[in-house]
């Protein structure tokens, strides 16, 4: 597919999606936006993907939302709630996908690039990042998640701590508080991703997708629920998913699984 604002690549069982506009920090307007979610059904289309790199270009993952923009898409309601409608569908899309995301932070990441990290399974960040909010610098408030997904990240307090301060913190400082669950140096972020990428191609699809679909179902509801929920879909995974026999039968057998494909 051609893409303006994004690259995206598909080899080896993993895409990668690229934002290209470095000398704009990467914006997350509509058009980008747009692109996104294009990219996101392409790769939920591609049965021999099993994950997705997202990262940035130059300095920036991503500095979040056009802002020189934002006075006249104010005034066009419709435009605005389209907009609005297009970045929540594009999170919730990631977080259904059977495929795993992981956001490689190589820079700044902040308001709408940090929504947009919290809406991937997984962060890797460079150390050297700068990871934050910052919606309320400008008198702005996070729409694509930003106020729900943060708090289930890193704690009401420590969320509106960012929410509130515009403060944005290093990689070093997000892996401690949770935000991101590792941080490497800058130059080793691509290899370290590479690396993590390799491991879960040697699992099994069925059950990364459904480790990834146990957790995030278990969020959406109560403790209770979830509990109700893991004990459903296990007993159907292991009585019927011959991945979860594989995988014992090599155990036994000392060898690797061969796992579907």
């Amino acid at each position: 597919m051609n893409f303006e604002r994004i690259g995206y690549e598909a080899a080896d069982g993993r895409a990668t999606i690229t934002f290209r506009q470095p000398d704009r920090m990467n914006p997350l307007d509509g058009s980008t936006v747009k692109e996104l979610r294009r990219a996101v059904a392409t790769a939920e289309a591609d049965p021999a993907l099993r994950a997705v790199v997202i990262t940035g270009s130059g300095r920036a993952f991503s500095a979040g939302g056009d802002l020189a923009g934002y006075i006249s898409l104010y005034r066009d309601t419709a435009g605005f709630r389209a907009f609005l409608e297009d970045f929540f569908e594009l999170g919730t899309a990631i977080e259904r996908s059977r495929l795993v995301y992981i956001a490689a932070i190589n820079g700044f990441c902040v308001a709408g690039g940090l929504e947009l990290m919290l809406a991937c399974d997984l962060a890797i960040a460079a150390r050297e990042a700068k990871i934050g909010d910052g919606h309320l610098n400008f008198g702005q408030l996070p729409g694509a998640g930003g106020s729900q997904r943060l708090p289930r990240a890193i704690g009401a307090q420590r969320a509106k701590l960012l929410l509130l301060s515009g403060r944005l913190v290093d990689g070093v400082e997000a892996e401690r508080i949770g935000l991101v669950a590792e941080a490497v140096p800058l130059a080793d972020l691509a290899t370290h991703v590479d690396t993590l990428v390799a491991g879960l191609m040697e699992r099994s699809r069925a059950g990364i997708e459904g480790m990834k679909h146990l957790v995030n179902q278990g969020l959406r509801g109560s403790f209770a629920d979830g509990l109700r929920m893991e004990v459903d879909y296990v007993h159907r995974y292991a009585t019927s998913e011959p991945d979860a026999t594989e995988g014992l039968v090599a155990f036994q057998e000392k060898r690797r699984p061969r796992f579907g494909a």
